[in-house]
Order: structure tokens, then sequence, then C-alpha cells
């Protein structure tokens, strides 16, 4: 096993992500994420960037008149508000359906820093595992969906959505993105997404260390174009140092 790999945090992580998806043999697997990524999320943040005022200015008028005075403070929030969870839904989009290809990514940087096989069957396992691994795709969607609901409506209040809601999602958002991402290599090996999140928990700070870095660098124009290949090799790293011998 890579011997780097020991001690790190959650951020270490994350950087290690970037490093590993650099290499030389791993380089050829990251790119149909990669691209995938740029089509949809590069799209979106398009589409984002043309309506995002007009959005901002529809909340902000929300606003009591008696809280005008915090309009400074709050339009920044509400405005990150939105460009976190435009780029976390697209970004979403994007992971389902490149799912398989980040399975398989997964597999390549396991097998890179361990030097072991993680499966014999070569590509078309991967064809025959792609309805399995949609499922699993939507498994987390069930997990996600009804509290990203309930934070939305909380956006929605006047006065308190705009100030404790941005906050609220972005906590939220750092550990769904660890449990993303975290989920590829957990599911390479059959682990229940139950057992996954359990396994998380064990270990919070490493994973909302990496969760905040991955949701930071998702709203970032640019950077969050190459977040998704990046984030899965290091959260490969994460499985293969902190949880990898609990499954053997």
């Amino acid at each position: 096993m890579d011997k780097q790999l020991k001690q790190r945090s959650g951020f270490g992580y994350f950087f290690y992500g970037l490093e590993i998806a650099m290499m030389p043999k791993i380089r050829r697997f990251v790119l149909l994420p990669l691209l995938t990524n740029i089509i949809l999320v590069g799209g979106a943040l398009y589409y984002l960037f043309a309506h995002l005022n007009g959005w901002i200015d529809q909340l902000m008028g929300q606003l009591p008149g008696f809280l005008s005075w915090l309009s400074y403070l709050i339009w920044p929030l509400i405005a990150i508000t939105i460009l976190a969870t435009f780029s976390y839904f697209f970004s979403t989009l994007a992971n389902f359906i490149a799912a398989p290809f980040n399975g398989l990514l997964a597999e390549k940087v396991e097998e890179k820093l361990t030097g072991q096989k993680v499966n014999d069957d070569g590509f078309m396992s991967v064809i025959k595992d792609i309805p399995r691994v949609l499922s699993r795709e939507w498994r987390k969607l069930i997990y996600v969906v009804p509290k990203a609901l309930g934070l939305f409506i909380l956006l929605l209040i006047p006065a308190l959505g705009q100030t404790l809601g941005p906050i609220l999602w972005f906590v939220f958002t750092a550990w769904i993105l660890a449990i993303q991402y975290c989920d590829y290599p957990f599911d390479n090996h059959k682990v229940h997404f139950n057992d996954m999140r359990h396994n998380l928990k064990q270990k919070q700070s490493k994973a909302y260390g990496f969760g905040v870095l991955v949701s930071i660098f998702t709203t970032v124009p640019i950077l969050n174009l190459i977040v998704m290949p990046v984030a899965v090799c290091g959260a490969t790293a994460m499985w293969v140092n902190e949880f990898r011998d609990q499954h053997r």
C-alpha cells in the first residue's frame, strides 16, 4: 500500500485525489467522467449566470422591510446558496450518468494504491453492472431528496430562511458529497449503502472535511468542471486507508 496514504485529513484526501488523477495509468480512466461533467455542469453554469441576478432580486424582495439593513450580508449568502444548489443539482445529474465510469475509475485507483485486483472480469463487467450501479444512484437520491426539500422550504421562510438556511445547506451539501463520492469504492466491494453511511459517521471529521472541499470546488466556475474525477480519486484513497480493512 502507498505509504503516503497514512494520516491524511479530509482536506488531504481531496488534494491527494488531484495528484492521483494526474498519474499516467489513471488519466485515461479520468477522461469519461471529466467529459460528462464538463458538458452538463458547464452548460448549467452558462444558464445560471444568465439568470442569477433576477433570482436573487426575487428572493431579496421577500425580505421584511425592518431587515433591509441586513441586505448587504444576506445578498452574498443567497448568491452562494443559489450557486451551490444549482451546481449540486447538475453535479448530481452528472454523477448519475457517469456512475459506471466513476465506479471503474475508483476500481483502477484502488488497484494502483494497493497493487491488488478489485475485479478480474474486465470492462464487460462494467457494462453488465450498469443496472445495479444506477440502482445504487437511485438509493442515494432517495436518501438526499427529502432532506434537500426540507432545506429548500426553509430557504423560502423570510429572514430565518435567508440567514440560517444557507449555513445548513452548506453543511448538508458537504455531507452528501462525501457520501456521493465515497460510495463508489464502497459499492465496488458491494458494501450496503447504510453500512457505508455508518462508516463515514464513525470518521465524520474526515468525511466532512473532504465534503467541504468538494462542495467549495463544485461552486467555483472552471474548477467545478474537473472536480468529479478528482473527488472520486480522493474518496477512493480515503476508502483504502480508512475503511477497506473493515470489509475484507
